[in-house]
């Protein structure tokens, strides 16, 4: 059974860079058809997708954070990392990886992030 565990810093400043880890087992971030997913849920704006990579290493993005958002993996320690550019406190969210199979997500247990001076 695949389990995803979130890592990184619970505290980023404004005008930083969020970056944040997700490591995997008991899955292959390259098997085919699957994906892998950021997505983040504060009380303000919900539940939000972020991006995810793809088994071939593409990747997609929402529109509203694409120009700030990159996702890359890592496969020799089967880990994939979030970074969000230039962040304020409307970033403030648990942040959630997880693998879709494209009918169903397996979620990591979340990442507390808050921005703040």
């Amino acid at each position: 059974q695949v389990q995803l565990q979130e890592s990184g810093p619970g505290l980023v400043k404004p005008s930083e860079t969020l970056s944040v880890t997700c490591t995997v087992s008991g899955g292959s971030l390259t098997t085919n058809f699957l994906s892998w997913a950021w997505i983040r849920q504060s009380p303000t704006k919900g539940l939000e997708w972020i991006g995810y990579i793809r088994y071939s290493g593409s990747t997609s993005y929402s529109p509203s954070l694409k120009s700030r958002t990159s996702i890359s993996r890592d496969t020799s320690k089967n880990q994939f990392t979030l970074q969000l550019r230039t962040v304020s406190p409307e970033d403030t969210a648990v942040y959630y990886c997880a693998r879709s199979n494209g009918l169903d997500l397996d979620w990591g247990r979340g990442i507390q992030v808050t921005v703040s001076s």
